[in-house]
Formats: C-alpha cells, structure tokens, sequence
C-alpha cells in the first residue's frame, strides 16, 4: 500500500497581528495543516513553531498559546453555554471568577449573553458557532484558529460571523482561517495561501492573487492554479 502524503515542502509564515486565509479545494491539506499547528496531528517530517513554540517539542505551551474554533462545533452537550466556557477555562487554569469575568464579556460581545443558560442543543447554528468562538477566547490566547468556520451557516448568520472575526482582528489578534468559501478568503484576509494535495501553489495578498485573473476574481484564480473547483 503505498503513502499517502498529506503536506509536502509546506513553508509558510504568518505574520503578528495577521488575518491569514489558508485555502484550497476538499482533501487540499488545509485541515492536516491547522492540525499540525495546534498539535492533533503530529507531524511526520518538517518543522513548525507556533507562537515561539514548538509544535512537537513544546506542544502543552502551544496549546496554552492557541485558541481552535473546529470545523463543526464541539461543545460538552451536557452543559450549557456558559458552563461550557467555565469548565474550558478551568482547563486552562483560570480561577472560577475570572473566568465568570471572562465569560460575560465575551458571550455580551458575541450577543448570546442571553443564551447563557440554554443547554447547547437549544441553540442555532450560528450561536453555537459564537459559542465556539467564546471558548476559543476564553483563556486569551495569543492566536485564534479557524477551521472552515462557516461551513453550515444560512447568509445571516456568516456575515454576523465575519463581523465577530473582522472586530477581533481590529484588536490586534492573528487569527488563521482556512476556508474553500472564496468569498469569505476575500473579505477577511490579509494575505491568502493557496495550497493542494499538500502543496502551496500561491501567496500573495487577496487585492494581487486578483490582478492575475481577467475578470479580477479570487474564484478564477483559484481554478486557474488548481485545477479544480473551490467547493469540489
């Protein structure tokens, strides 16, 4: 049987304060990437630093260092909301009154303060994945982690999200998406990498990646380099 290689010559830097969009078709790498970078998947060759850490060698700091939203969301669904976000900071080791601070502002600045006591399974898509959001913050991390964020979401509910995510990079935070939703690379990013079957094909701000295209399109681009469809 032979290998399958999932990342291959993957070399990329993400700048302090960055909003870094990681894109590509299904089966690209993106999510074997965020994995890597926040220790569930432990590389086979190569090397990673994430906030100064090492991801193999000083994985227990990089994880103190990162904050993940997942893919789908995750949440103990035996509690609720806000419990959710106390026992995740506990984890971390933030006393139970900082982390109740902690708590109401963050649920008050994602606008489900009032969704507090509602078991996870009460809430919408879009409030769990604010929810998400919340928990990825609450032990104030240096850098937040998005996979595929709004993959699920009706119109509404993404562009609230993109709101939430635009503010938090307004504050300071680097923050790294991947993404096959060519609209949302566009809106949000900084810069934009384009990699598949484990390799980057592109790098390049979102505003250049389009001035190579006729029609000034972030999708044509991305078929033009890749062969394939954005959501193929």
């Amino acid at each position: 049987m032979s290998e399958t290689v999932a990342l291959e010559g993957l070399d990329l830097v993400v700048n302090e304060g960055e909003f870094f969009g990681l894109i590509g078709p299904n089966g690209a790498g993106k999510t074997t990437t965020i994995g890597m970078l926040t220790t569930r998947v432990i590389p086979t060759g190569g090397v990673a630093h994430v906030a100064g850490a090492d991801v193999v060698r000083q994985s227990v700091t990089v994880r103190q260092r990162i904050g993940v939203v997942p893919q789908r969301p995750n949440p103990d669904r035996s509690l609720d909301a806000w419990e959710n976000l106390i026992y995740h900071a506990a984890y971390f080791g933030v006393s139970r009154k900082e982390a109740a601070r902690r708590a109401m502002v963050l649920m008050e600045r994602l606008e489900i303060a009032d969704k507090a006591r509602m078991k996870v399974d009460q809430l919408s898509g879009g409030q769990q994945q604010r929810l998400m959001i919340a928990r990825a913050l609450i032990h104030e991390p240096t850098i937040l982690f998005l996979d595929e964020p709004t993959v699920g979401l009706d119109p509404n509910a993404r562009n609230s999200l993109w709101e939430i995510l635009r503010d938090l990079h307004r504050q300071g935070r680097t923050i790294v998406m991947t993404t096959h939703y060519m609209p949302e690379a566009d809106e949000l990013s900084d810069r934009i990498a384009l990699i598949d079957r484990g390799r980057l094909l592109a790098l390049d701000t979102p505003e250049n990646l389009k001035k190579q295209t006729s029609d000034g399109s972030l999708e044509t681009f991305f078929i033009a380099r890749s062969g394939r469809r954005s959501d193929t």
